[in-house]
């Protein structure tokens, strides 16, 4: 079962680890298709007990409370992505000779014989906003398509649901690390890694680790792998892909495209990857101006989402069309208002050092406002590199001293205000302080660079905080 394709699944006792937004729908796909499925869940308390019900109606065995035993005779494990690696129930499936699987390995085993290709996404920061582009400009191209995946549409209810969702062109697939570990046969039509900085290593156990279950989205694709010429990282992942014979590595790059290279050039967005001569040719595909908003970041997921659409023949005026259609979503470099000359930008979705540097590169002179919880991050590298940007430093959350200590390290001129509170007001108290520090032409910049649980729910409930906060001002001003 581990190498080749199951197409009997009539009494197969498959396993599925895990009761989250994919187990479900696994098990209840697995049940359908005649599989004897036994779910597994380390816990037991309302919910999952409310969940078990529903599952065990249908005639699934649930186990709760018990996550770490394999059940007996079982012959395939399917796992939420959330699962480690080092789980007791994998050693002992390791032992047994039991394949262990991922949701989007199942739907990739599933697929029928005409199924849309698969374009894949994966990196640390900007998945998200390069698939809903690269669908924006499918979509401009006439194709029928879906982004799903990590995005939060399971890929099993796409690639089962034909009569909700059609048939399909081709597929938008936005793939994290977890889903990339237990998906060892995939092979996208082209994938890109955006970026690679240290990100979710408890779950990994090294960089190394998780630069390689990046990695694995190149593996077998067909046409291209395109890579960041800024980050050599995605680029050593590429050379060691195993891909189909004349897949060709396409880089992109915010400087001047060499041959086989996406990039910009006074203002224009080009291509000299997909062209006839590219030692000489380049196609103009957009201005900067259409990509919304024209942050360097922003425009590096623009020519990602450019690349692997013209892999796969999209032609230039789609390109350009697709991205003036595209709407990021909220909290990502969102411009909220402009008070006394100054800009507010809620970037709350920046909630890892990574991400909050792109986002402090995009503007020149900035009133910062930082802090949460550092999920074990160091913010020197973040401070040093955006020292000569900062007019000024507002710091909330649980772990803010980790970020002052930096700035009087690498940044000691740089007034900061340090807000000794985590309760939900203390962001109205914020952006007041950064108004006091921030003179006309400056941008006042939510860009945490840490996660939000320590105050709020999630990064979109600060990111109203902050615009609330904002719209105060305007109030206060009337």
């Amino acid at each position: 079962m581990g190498g080749r394709e199951v197409t009997d699944w009539q009494g197969k006792r498959v396993t599925v680890a895990g009761l989250g937004v994919s187990g479900i729908p696994a098990a209840k796909v697995l049940h359908g298709l005649g599989a004897v499925v036994t779910v597994v869940n380390d816990g037991d308390d309302e919910r999952a007990r409310a969940q078990a019900a529903d599952l065990e109606a249908l005639g699934i065995t649930v186990r709760l409370g018990d996550g770490a035993t394999l059940p007996e005779g079982t012959e395939l494990i399917v796992t939420t992505p959330g699962w480690k690696p080092d789980k007791p129930l994998f050693a002992a499936a390791a032992e047994a000779g039991v394949p262990v699987w991922g949701d989007v390995e199942l739907a990739w085993r599933l697929r029928g014989p005409d199924a849309a290709p698969w374009l894949a996404v994966t990196g640390t920061n900007g998945k998200t906003t390069t698939v809903q582009m690269l669908a924006s400009i499918l979509t401009a191209a006439g194709l029928r398509t879906a982004a799903v995946g990590n995005i939060g549409v399971s890929l099993l209810d796409v690639v089962l649901g034909k009569e909700q969702y059609g048939d399909l062109d081709v597929l938008v697939v936005e793939l994290s690390s977890y889903q990339l570990h237990w998906a060892p046969s995939l092979k996208a039509h082209s994938a890109v890694v955006l970026n690679l900085a240290p990100d979710h290593l408890d779950w990994h156990g090294s960089m190394e680790a998780y630069a390689a279950d990046k990695g694995r989205i190149y593996e077998g694709n067909r046409v291209a792998c395109v890579y960041n010429v800024a980050d050599k990282a995605t680029e050593d992942l590429v050379r060691e892909a195993d891909v189909e014979e004349g897949c060709r590595a396409v880089g992109f790059t915010l400087g001047t495209p060499g041959p086989s290279q996406l990039g910009v050039v006074d203002g224009i967005l080009v291509d000299r990857a997909f062209v006839e001569n590219r030692q000489k040719n380049a196609q103009e595909l957009a201005e900067v101006s259409d990509v919304n908003p024209p942050a360097p970041h922003n425009i590096a997921n623009a020519l990602a989402a450019a690349a692997l659409a013209r892999a796969f023949g999209v032609p230039a005026a789609a390109v350009r069309d697709g991205l003036r259609a595209f709407t990021p979503d909220a909290h990502r470099i969102a411009h909220v208002a402009d008070v006394d000359g100054v800009t507010y930008i809620d970037d709350s979705k920046a909630t890892n050092t990574h991400a909050a540097q792109a986002s402090l590169a995009a503007y020149e002179s900035i009133v910062w406002i930082a802090g949460g919880l550092a999920k074990g991050a160091t913010f020197d590298e973040l401070v040093a590199g955006s020292a000569k940007r900062l007019r000024g430093v507002v710091l909330i959350g649980a772990d803010r001293a980790l970020i002052r200590e930096a700035l009087a390290r690498h940044a000691p001129e740089v007034p900061v205000v340090d807000l000794d509170r985590t309760d939900t007001g203390a962001m109205l108290a914020a952006v007041r302080e950064a108004r006091t520090l921030a003179r006309a032409g400056d941008t006042v910049l939510l860009a945490p660079a840490c996660a939000s649980m320590d105050m709020f729910v999630n990064y979109n409930k600060r990111g109203d905080a902050f615009a609330e906060a904002v719209r105060e001002l305007t109030t206060a001003d009337g």
